[in-house]
């Protein structure tokens, strides 16, 4: 401490303002949601193989079950429908079960400061079981995020935290169901960062890591340790075949780009339709059903499709086939808000998708030796990511859930492609469209703050001459800009003293931390604006707004959102 000047520095932290004993804290709470949340994993698994074996099957099993010879009858449809009204009653009782996990999340997230209710825990994974072992065709990885989401939740309720760490939980809660399930721990790290967490730092990272590495052991030792959609067979890709996996992306981000209208209109059909909203589900189930019905392969999670996929065992026409009818079984009963999945359908939509382009290159370039199989693994990974808005995730997730991880070149050329298509027709994705339309926009990108990039010792200017004048707070020369700012608003001081193990070694002007944020504020400008032309551009909108009937530069009336 420098005698005569008032200590205003912050002690010393590791993440975004988390001391070494909170992130001790947090790493401790990453270890017991991946001992939940891989539990969780396994109990939702098997109960969706119950519930399934039971209703579709008749009889007891709590394996999925494998429904390449399954040959429904018309008893199908009550079996359905006798689901869709358990969701139907599941839902009056916790609302919030509605939908496919993710935009729930977000909600919380944004609205609720990470809070969900207590029932959620039960209602989400028992109506998500029920709809898909009714023949719902969704996936497990929806009430599963949700499942350990609910449980991050509660545990930052319980516990004193703010909301910026109960987020975290929450995040790292539903990363750890979704390792607990498929045993892809990195992809579920880079799903709860790209949708989840609102910002990358340590303090969310660490346990991430934890949660994941622990919940993917568990399913090692609980469900088993042979990938969920193991490939067989899959070599390298030579270079002479990536312009045809460039085609692949294009073809992926076109098909991203139908998945999400797609849904959006059905969802819109639904809202518009006379029908009760409470009774959707219903409609829902009678249509999956019907589907179901001509093609068996459409029912339920599909995971032995999506196997069957990777590994090249369809044919053209029963890839085609099974193509449409899972997309439109999909589209019509997730948007008649029921429970669900969506990672799932779209692997195996973007996989039967892949093995007809893969299957038609085999055809055309008998040389290149193409491997259709290869197509399908890609696509389905490049599919998710952009139709999901969480490109690497799809990348990765595709590549740890099947083991084929020769195919990484294809899949992040075919990804970068797919992601340019679809940005020229999509402004929002599957995870936000249906929360855009309820009019909140949910923001996912971040970079960081310009003022964390420069400490006070680069920015300060020398000591004056002369005694500092007494009172004066202190920063330290290895605090960032931020940090400096932050005690400027609290103190009206002119200057900041900066101050290396109590010793003065200069001043920080309130006139530099001045120019510091409007160097933010100009970070991602093309041109960017000097201090002077900032307040002489603000002088000029003003004086054009107040004169009678006028408008800013930017086109809004006088007293609008841009003054």
């Amino acid at each position: 401490m420098v005698t005569g000047f008032r200590d205003a520095s912050t002690p010393r932290r590791i993440s975004l303002g988390e001391p070494p004993g909170r992130m001790a804290l947090l790493a401790g709470f990453g270890v017991l949601l991946g001992l939940v949340g891989g539990g969780a994993a396994f109990v939702v698994v098997r109960l969706v193989g119950l519930i399934s074996n039971l209703a579709l099957l008749h009889r007891v099993g709590f394996d999925l079950p494998n429904l390449d010879h399954y040959h429904p009858g018309a008893s199908l449809v009550a079996v359905a429908v006798a689901g869709g009204l358990a969701v139907v009653a599941l839902a009056r009782w916790s609302p919030v079960i509605r939908g496919h996990g993710i935009p729930e999340s977000l909600e919380a997230i944004v609205l609720r400061e990470s809070r969900i209710r207590p029932r959620v825990l039960v209602a989400k994974p028992l109506s998500a079981a029920i709809a898909m072992g009714t023949g719902g065709p969704f996936g497990a990885e929806g009430p599963i995020i949700v499942t350990g989401g609910c449980v991050g939740s509660l545990l930052g309720q319980v516990v004193t935290v703010s909301p910026a760490e109960r987020r975290i939980l929450l995040a790292t809660g539903a990363a750890a169901g979704m390792a607990g399930v498929f045993a892809t721990p990195v992809a579920a790290v880079i799903l709860a960062f790209e949708l989840l967490t609102f910002e990358r730092s340590l303090r969310s990272l660490l346990p991430l890591v934890l949660a994941c590495s622990i919940a993917t052991e568990l399913h090692y030792l609980l469900i088993g340790g042979r990938p969920l959609f193991a490939a067989e067979g899959i070599h390298a890709v030579g270079g002479e075949q990536l312009p045809l996996f460039v085609l692949l992306g294009a073809a992926a981000g076109l098909l991203a780009v139908v998945i999400d209208k797609g849904l959006s209109g059905f969802e819109k059909l639904f809202e518009h339709s006379p029908i009760p909203p409470a009774w959707h589900p219903v409609v829902g189930a009678v249509a999956f059903a019907l589907i179901g019905l001509a093609v068996p392969g459409s029912l339920s999670v599909g995971y032995w499709a999506i196997t069957d996929a990777v590994n090249g065992r369809f044919l053209l026409g029963a890839a085609a086939v099974l193509f449409a009818a899972k997309l439109g079984s999909w589209w019509i009963s997730l948007a008649s808000n029921t429970s669900g999945g969506t990672l799932a359908p779209i692997f195996l939509v973007g996989a039967t998708m892949g093995e007809v382009v893969g299957i038609g290159f085999e055809r055309l370039f008998p040389s290149l030796h193409v491997q259709p199989a290869a197509f399908a693994l890609v696509a389905m990974g490049v599919t998710f990511g952009t139709a999901a808005r969480a490109l690497l995730t799809g990348a990765v997730f595709a590549l740890e859930v099947t083991g084929a991880y020769d195919l990484v070149v294809p899949m992040l050329l075919a990804l970068g492609v797919a992601e340019l298509v679809a940005e020229a027709f999509l402004d929002e994705r599957v995870m936000t469209d249906r929360l855009a339309r309820r009019g909140l926009r949910v923001e996912l990108d971040s970079q960081v703050d310009p003022l964390r990039r420069a400490v006070a010792g680069q920015a300060m200017d020398p000591l004056p001459r002369g005694t500092l004048a007494p009172g004066l707070p202190t920063i330290r020369w290895d605090a960032f800009l931020r940090d400096a700012l932050d005690v400027a608003i609290r103190d009206p001081a002119t200057h900041l003293v900066v101050v290396d193990q109590g010793r003065p070694v200069g001043v920080l002007p309130r006139a530099t931390l001045e120019r510091a944020l409007d160097r933010q504020l100009a970070d991602d400008t093309l041109q960017p604006p000097t201090l002077g032309s900032v307040r002489r551009s603000r002088r000029a909108r003003r004086s054009q707004a107040d004169r009678p009937g006028g408008k800013d530069p930017q086109g809004s009336e006088a007293g609008g959102a841009s003054a």
